[in-house]
């Protein structure tokens, strides 16, 4: 027997020459199924390779001689949902508003699809469950700085609010009292104590409320109204009834005062939701909780 040869029983085995620690390594030939399963698997990879997408290139990968991809099927498949809800769709975008809710079949898919739009679109300002944050509205209360109507609602999400995207978005503007020196430091002083006292709270200065009261009827009841209630058609809060979007403390009241403030909404009319995606989420806004009746 040569060195490189070794007795296991009944047979004589090459070995590979190497040892460790006197074990040595046989060098036994695969097992034939073995290898026409690994035969097998060379050609069905090569197979595979020129039918279906395989190998990455510069800006694509081969396409393969079948032209499938994942891709195109979930095409396919989002072009074949959009067919299976066309007639409800083409519906939806053609009654009146006010008539939605009067329609079970057609209300339960819009309030559904609206969630769906909701969370995809208006979740990210107004929060997941629409209780909003600063800056940006609770939908869930009854509070509204322009209608809560589904036809104001519809209309604030087609075009948006104080964007530069669309001519009809809704705009008002609270100037920088402190920020443009339209008033001194003292009467921003006074008027925030005074705006406090409209939602029932205590001011830390109770003695510059009078002088507030005379600096808000001359420089902010032109839009909030003489009695602090505001106006819908400005976009002004009603300042009495302690819901606040950037807070109702004395500090947030008078930073405000002095640098204004001035949310944006972008309008999701035209390119970005269909007419019927924005009734649809019309209908899911309005029906959080504080949805009005129409006039």
């Amino acid at each position: 027997m040569s060195d490189h040869k070794k007795n296991d029983q009944d047979h004589d085995y090459e070995t590979t020459g190497h040892s460790w620690d006197g074990i040595e390594e046989y060098n036994k030939p695969l097992p034939r199924w073995w290898l026409m399963i690994f035969y097998a698997c060379i050609v069905w990879g090569i197979g595979y390779s020129i039918m279906y997408p395989a190998w990455p290139g510069v800006k694509s990968a081969t396409a393969g001689i079948l032209g499938w991809s994942t891709r195109g099927d979930v095409e396919q498949a989002i072009v074949d949902h959009a067919n299976e809800l066309a007639p409800i769709n083409a519906q939806l975008a053609s009654v009146d508003l006010e008539d939605i809710a009067a329609n079970p079949e057609l209300n339960t898919y819009a309030q559904n699809a609206g969630a769906a739009v909701f969370r995809t679109w208006c979740a990210q300002c107004h929060g997941s469950g629409a209780a909003g944050n600063v800056g940006y509205p609770n939908l869930l209360d009854d509070d509204w700085l322009w209608g809560g109507t589904m036809e104001d609602i519809h209309y604030t999400v087609t075009h948006g609010i104080r964007n530069e995207q669309d001519l009809d978005a809704r705009y008002s503007e609270m100037p920088a009292f402190g920020r443009d020196d339209l008033l001194p430091k003292e009467e921003i002083a006074q008027v925030a104590n005074f705006v406090m006292t409209l939602s029932g709270e205590t001011p830390p200065a109770p003695d510059l409320v009078a002088a507030g009261a005379e600096v808000f009827d001359i420089n902010c009841a032109s839009c909030h109204g003489e009695d602090g209630a505001g106006d819908r058609f400005q976009g002004a809060p009603n300042l009495t009834d302690a819901i606040w979007l950037y807070g109702g403390d004395y500090a947030s009241i008078h930073e405000t005062v002095v640098n204004a403030r001035f949310g944006v909404m972008p309008p999701m009319g035209g390119a970005q939701l269909s007419d019927a995606e924005i009734r649809a989420v019309t209908t899911y806004v309005h029906g959080l909780g504080g949805g009005e009746a129409a006039e």
